[in-house]
């Protein structure tokens, strides 16, 4: 099967970088499949897992925003931030989860940015609770 080259940048470090056969995103639009020979495009990202699939194997990316970039000859994606799921902290996600939860229990009482703040926090922490779970 044939393959692309595939890089995941973020602010701080190259989080992967190597030939892939599928990827699969979440872009604002919906879901998105890119194979060997998309057409050219770019894309922002929602906070979600990107699926990278190999030859051995299909392993996930906890993304949180940023954007996707096919061209031609490989597909870049720069992502705010971007974790495997070996680097995810499980109790620190499900902290974070649980504190997000709480503040939006309470968003009566609240202005519009926090609540907005408290809303991503939550998509961040499942995202990651996520990613961490298809690993195991």
């Amino acid at each position: 099967m044939s393959t692309f080259l595939l890089e995941i940048v973020t602010p701080d470090h190259l989080a992967y970088s190597g030939e892939v056969e599928s990827l699969t995103v979440r872009g604002v639009e919906g879901e998105l499949g890119i194979l060997p020979g998309h057409i050219p495009m770019v894309t922002p990202l929602q906070v979600a897992p990107l699926a990278i699939k190999t030859a051995k194997k299909t392993s996930y990316i906890a993304v949180n925003g940023g954007f996707v970039e096919v061209r031609k000859d490989k597909v870049v994606v720069l992502a705010e931030s971007a974790e495997a799921a070996e680097e995810i902290d499980l109790q620190r996600a499900e902290a974070a989860k649980e504190r997000a939860e709480r503040r939006l229990a309470f968003k009566d009482k609240q202005d519009e940015i926090d609540f907005r703040r408290a809303e991503l926090s939550l998509k961040k922490a499942m995202n990651r609770i996520k990613v961490y779970s298809s690993n195991k």
